[in-house]
């Protein structure tokens, strides 16, 4: 049965995989991103593509109703994909810069949940994902900006399959650890801070960018109905195992 669903930052690497995922299976697809070039694809085998900025709240908007508006049944799932990330540590970062991680991390994430989340209240039912990291719930060296960021949205996730648990919405998270992405390799800049960043793992290999869609793509589609609240940790046991 082919449903909707919106992918909020949909022009990043891994969103572009969630996104060939769903539209194998049939779906109904809508990206919603500032680069329509890197989507170009995947329109041109039917997703839907609004432009604009995931901290619009008016395109935001857009892109929940659009989404919404393409099944009978609403939309059925959302995920966001927004980052961004700066590394340095407290001392020698602006203010401006912090604010800034915090805005387009954490805050496009809350107007993605208010938005949708009012859209699938009127259904019954949906499925939210939003991307965490492994910097949420692990202490890494001058991640302060990203690890506030991100545990926020940890939090967020987990009151947010409270409130909406007696209305038929799931809410869940993945942590990955660095991911072979754009966004990843402005981290991996060399190959002896790669070689550092995989030795504090466990698995001692860095993520692939189709491993934490896999993982999303189960959470809209397949996780069992009774799964909320949950934050699954895609960082090889960086972040649960020692040693």
């Amino acid at each position: 049965m082919s449903k909707s669903f919106l992918l909020v930052g949909g022009s990043s690497d891994i969103a572009r995989q969630l996104a060939t995922m769903l539209l194998d299976d049939g779906h109904q697809v809508t990206l919603l991103a500032r680069d329509g070039d890197r989507v170009s694809e995947l329109v041109g085998r039917g997703a839907h593509f609004v432009q604009g900025d995931a901290l619009d709240e008016s395109t935001v908007q857009t892109a929940v109703a659009h989404a919404a508006g393409l099944s009978e049944d609403g939309l059925a799932g959302m995920a966001h994909l927004v980052g961004s990330i700066a590394l340095r540590p407290p001392h020698a970062t602006k203010l401006e810069d912090f604010e800034a991680v915090i805005q387009t991390n954490l805050v496009s994430a809350f107007l993605a949940l208010k938005t949708a989340g009012k859209a699938m209240l009127k259904s019954g039912t949906g499925r939210m994902v939003f991307t965490s990291s492994v910097a949420g719930s692990y202490g890494l060296t001058n991640h302060e900006a990203i690890a506030a960021a991100k545990g926020g949205i940890e939090a967020m996730v987990r009151a947010a399959a409270s409130t909406y648990a007696g209305r038929g919405l799931r809410v869940n998270a993945v942590a990955p650890g660095l991911t072979e992405t754009r966004l990843g390799a402005t981290v991996l800049r060399s190959d002896a801070i790669r070689e550092a960043s995989v030795g504090m793992i466990p698995l001692k290999r860095i993520n692939e960018p189709d491993e934490v869609a896999a993982s999303m793509h189960w959470l809209l589609t397949g996780a069992p109905d009774n799964l909320t609240g949950q934050v699954l940790h895609l960082d090889g046991g960086m972040s649960a195992l020692r040693g």
